[in-house]
């Protein structure tokens, strides 16, 4: 399968980019009938061709207007390679600033600059040029390529061919088995197929039959992938980059919009409520509080609280499906141009409730790797599961390679001084327990997790301290992961095993460890004198409880192998049940109860749970109601 790439087209209006696209590909990008009446792109346009190298490129054509920003963010942002346009006889102008931002803000590091309608000023090229270098110094096309064309007699189209070639062979090689996460920018009905929608396929793999989580502005479930084409074209399988429409099943096109998502079904995080770092425009302290947040194809009013010029808190009006890493374009309301770029760096930030919280946070996060910070997130929590930091959007490294202080256990991500004070609460817990109940056979396990559920966690506390100081103070006393003690049990098993335990049926406790009888010993060792001398005259219920001897204390006691217990609380020794054995064997076969009562020298109150434990142990078999005989 041939490589594919995705490039967006960006430029003033009416500097030829829809002009352009179409002598690329041969395709107008404009769809609509009023686009073409006016020569204005007011939506997104696609278009599509193949180079001489067999690589194949989908064109996104955006809007350059400024009534439009919203549409050509909406086209750009998915888009990892941009084309940039300036008309050679029209220059630098304010929509080309605009959409330059927008290519800055949201990191688009691959593209070149094609100077378009050449034949028209070819005097003015060289000008052109010089001004374009200027503008797009500092930005992410700094170092893009030039390239002068004129779409209307042909001049420059092999230069620029070859170009795109250059550009294309060393864009980033989309991961074909990531996650689907697929920004829709379009949702309508095919007759005979139903709904269909397109978007950028950047990452993961789409395929007939695939199962798929829709969330959007009025939907969230799972759907169907009925069908796929790609160029046009009907396909099983479609990898990114690409241009994509999926046929869904039984979902109306009217409940899908512009800024919804399909993907990976509980592969992604969809979250409100994340900590960004600016990357270019206006101080994010600057007083703008009510902004507009652009992510994908989704534009989303968002409520900013600055921490201090460069990082924030951005809360947003619905949820999305963000990842780290990430980028957002912010606007601010009624201003068509750009206001600040944001680049996610948590997407799970902790609350912040005491006095300074915020300015502590934000020396946090000026620490914070943009690619996202594996010991941070361990500190902060003491433990995370590595699937949740995968849906986070971080690359958790093999075991082996994880950072120094953070090991995994059992798929758990843990901060090893986290892990120490489990080990030792959970020490610390049994000892105490067992001290205090010397007839336990342990601690219950659910025990164990829910006290160290209950231990107090100051590593909330700490979110928003820098990252050194929350790395070392984080897990003074951290709190296990809420269900671990049920679903979970891979980390508290760990825990335990640790601290030198042992969990068995359903107990925690020192290897070896026998209960102990406490001040139920001397009654226990009364009980066992007596039935040495007489094994069959079995205490009665007024000599248990003067001994105090209780069912609690017997069943330690029973445990120990100390004594029997027998049905209708006759308690006897271990060693009698072999004792009467040698005596029955002696008599005539087969014998009665009476008769098997007068040689033990009993009570009917002791022999007959005495005679149904020897039929329960195969040792004796009832023949009727009266007559019984040994088993050979």
């Amino acid at each position: 399968m041939p490589d594919t790439f995705v490039i967006a087209t960006a430029g003033h209006v009416d500097h030829g980019k829809s002009t352009l696209v179409n002598a690329l590909t041969g395709m107008e990008p404009d769809r609509w009938a009023e686009e073409k009446k006016r020569g204005l792109t007011i939506d997104l346009g696609f278009a599509w061709t193949t180079l001489p190298s067999g690589r194949e490129l989908a064109f996104v054509d955006v809007p350059g207007h400024e009534k439009f920003l919203a549409n050509m963010l909406a086209g750009l942002g998915p888009a990892p390679i941009a084309c940039f346009v300036i008309a050679a006889d029209k220059g630098w102008q304010a929509q080309s600033s605009d959409h330059r931002d927008a290519i800055n803000a949201l990191g688009i590091t691959h593209g070149l600059v094609v100077i378009t309608r050449a034949d028209l000023a070819p005097d003015s090229v060289d000008a052109t040029k010089a001004q374009v270098s200027a503008q797009l110094r500092g930005t992410t096309l700094e170092a893009a390529p030039i390239v002068t064309v004129s779409a209307t007699t042909g001049e420059g189209l092999p230069e620029l061919i070859s170009a795109l070639d250059e550009v294309t062979a060393t864009a980033k090689s989309p991961a074909a088995s990531g996650r689907v996460r697929l920004w829709v920018d379009r949702a309508f009905t095919i007759r005979g197929a139903g709904t269909v929608v397109t978007g950028t396929l950047t990452a993961g793999t789409l395929t007939t039959g695939d199962t798929v989580e829709l969330r959007g502005e009025t939907i969230d479930r799972t759907v169907g992938v009925r069908g796929l084409q790609s160029r046009n074209s009907a396909t099983n399988e479609v990898a990114p980059q690409a241009r994509v429409a999926v046929n869904l099943r039984d979902v109306p096109a009217d409940d899908l919009h512009r800024g919804d998502a399909l993907l990976t079904a509980g592969a992604w995080t969809i979250i409100d409520r994340i900590d960004v770092r600016r990357t270019m425009g206006e101080p994010l302290d600057s007083g703008i509080h009510e902004l507009m947040a652009h992510i994908g194809t989704a534009a989303v009013p968002a409520r900013l609280r600055a921490f201090d010029a460069d990082h924030a808190r951005l809360t947003l009006d619905r949820p999305l499906p963000v990842q780290v890493s990430d980028r957002i374009v912010l606007r601010a309301p009624g201003s068509r141009n750009v206001f600040a770029g944001l680049l996610v760096l948590d997407v799970d930030p902790p609350e912040l409730t005491r006095r300074g919280d915020g300015a502590r946070r934000a020396r946090e996060l000026a620490e914070r790797p943009i690619e996202g910070d594996i010991l941070a997130e361990a500190a902060r929590r003491g433990a995370v599961e590595r699937s949740v930091l995968t849906r986070f959007g971080l690359q958790v490294p093999e075991a082996g390679s994880l950072p120094a202080e953070v090991e995994e256990v059992g798929g758990w991500i843990v901060h090893a001084p986290a892990l120490t004070a489990w080990v030792e609460s959970a020490k610390s817990l049994v000892s105490r327990e067992l001290a205090a109940s010397p007839m336990a056979a342990g601690v219950p396990v659910k025990a164990v997790a829910e006290a160290l559920l209950r231990t107090p966690d100051t590593s909330r506390r700490h979110g928003g301290e820098t990252r050194r100081d929350a790395v070392s103070k984080a897990n003074d006393q951290p709190t296990l992961p809420e269900g671990t003690g049920t679903a979970n049990r891979a980390l508290l098993d760990a825990i335990i095993s640790r601290a030198g335990l042992e969990a068995v049926d359903g107990m925690v406790r020192p290897p070896g460890h026998t209960a102990g009888l406490g001040a139920a010993e001397a009654g226990i060792a009364e009980i066992e004198r007596r039935l040495a001398a007489d094994p069959f005259a079995a205490p009665e219920a007024d000599d248990l409880r003067e001994l105090g001897l209780g069912a609690r204390e017997l069943a330690v006691a029973e445990k120990a192998a100390r004594i029997l217990r027998l049905g209708d609380g006759i308690i006897v020794s271990p060693r009698t049940p072999a004792q009467a054995m040698r005596i029955l064997a002696g008599l005539d076969q087969p014998f009665t109860t009476s008769q098997a009562r007068q040689a033990l020298g009993t009570t009917r109150r002791v022999v007959i749970p005495l005679l149904e434990h020897l039929d329960g142990r195969g040792w004796t078999r009832r023949l009727d109601t009266t007559h019984r005989e040994v088993v050979r």
